[in-house]
């Protein structure tokens, strides 16, 4: 299905990560300044109550935006928000997907949500885009 053809409710778009893995969390803690050793240290990690470190929520946030650049690269980026719902372990691979909300003439709104390899919710999230002129 084409985007043109999408009424609200349909998904419009799908984007899958690999695993995200330690050196990918230590590059982030790095390029961010977010070394919080939930993210880097699995001793610290397990006596916070975790099997080993847990992917940042802003790392997972960005992935879920590749969903908006890769796929809606053409449109212009108005807003862009997300909300953790629950923690990734390091590992996983996140599966991005934009459902329609709204259009009009002038803006489209997209739900957005990442799901971790089990299918449970872990980002969710809405962005508006103006379209290509």
């Amino acid at each position: 299905m084409t985007l043109d053809q999408a009424h609200p409710g349909e998904q419009v778009a799908e984007y899958q990560t690999g695993p995200i893995l330690r050196e990918q969390l230590a590059l982030y803690a790095e390029a961010s300044g977010d070394s919080n050793p939930l993210h880097l240290d699995p001793a610290f990690a397990r006596k916070a109550g975790f099997d080993d470190v847990i992917v940042h929520g802003m790392l997972g946030m960005a992935l879920l935006g590749q969903l908006l650049s890769t796929q809606f690269a053409a449109f212009t980026l108005n807003r862009f928000d997300a909300r953790f719902v629950a923690v990734l372990p390091v590992g996983q691979s996140l599966r991005c997907t934009a459902t329609l909300a709204e259009r009009t003439t002038t803006m489209l709104t997209l739900d957005l949500e990442a799901f971790d390899n089990a299918g449970k919710s872990i980002i969710v999230g809405r962005a508006s885009l103006t379209p290509p002129a």
